[in-house]
């Protein structure tokens, strides 16, 4: 090969590195900006307001599904993977208060448009758990952190979501294994990129 022939080569190839980390660039440059449109407080307390009714209409309408959704379990498992997902602590307590309000709003005021059957002392648990979820979402942020600490509250996490089922809703069911299944994936062996 001659001189100038390499040389072109040489620039070739320059040019493809430059266009291909371009094009990367441009596609890690979208998947920032969509995740920043999908995990921020307004559109996670639209979808809280969506999961409300859709929750629901499941207890009205489904017995296993709405059995499901009036468990803690998935509701722990939804604030896991909002909280794990935001981009930084800050932004998990922002999302999942406005996600647990929005749920709790709707649910509450389809059950009183359905002429449901609902408890103050439900009421009154879920406000309290909502309230709580900032402080459970700044810790829950740090499971994917590495340490002891981080450690400690990924098996707090999955125990309070295995107990909760047990004590407070009167045992452990089918549903239950999965979705702790899935949480402790989430919690313990999936990657996340921040």
């Amino acid at each position: 090969m001659s001189l100038k022939s390499t040389r072109l080569c040489s620039r070739l190839t320059r040019a493809c590195s430059e266009r291909e980390n371009a094009y990367i660039f441009e596609i890690d440059a979208e998947s920032i900006r969509m995740k920043r449109r999908i995990w921020n407080p307004l559109v996670m307390f639209v979808v809280g307001l969506v999961l409300g009714v859709i929750s629901r209409l499941l207890d009205i309408y489904t017995q296993n599904l709405g059995n499901i959704f009036s468990q803690m379990a998935i509701w722990i498992l939804f604030g896991v993977v909002i909280s794990i997902y935001s981009e930084t602590k800050k932004k998990a307590m922002l999302n999942i208060l406005p996600f647990c309000m929005g749920m709790l709003i709707t649910y509450y005021v389809a059950a009183i448009l359905t002429d449901g059957v609902y408890s103050s002392i439900f009421i009154t648990g879920w406000t309290v758990f909502a309230l709580l979820s900032p402080v459970m979402a700044y810790f829950t942020w740090m499971t994917k952190e590495k340490g002891l600490f981080p450690w400690l509250i990924r098996c707090g996490i999955v125990a309070c979501s295995f107990f909760s089922s047990i004590v407070i809703f009167d045992g452990f069911r089918w549903y239950d294994v999965v979705i702790n299944v899935v949480l402790i994936y989430i919690l313990f062996f999936k990657k996340i990129e921040r």
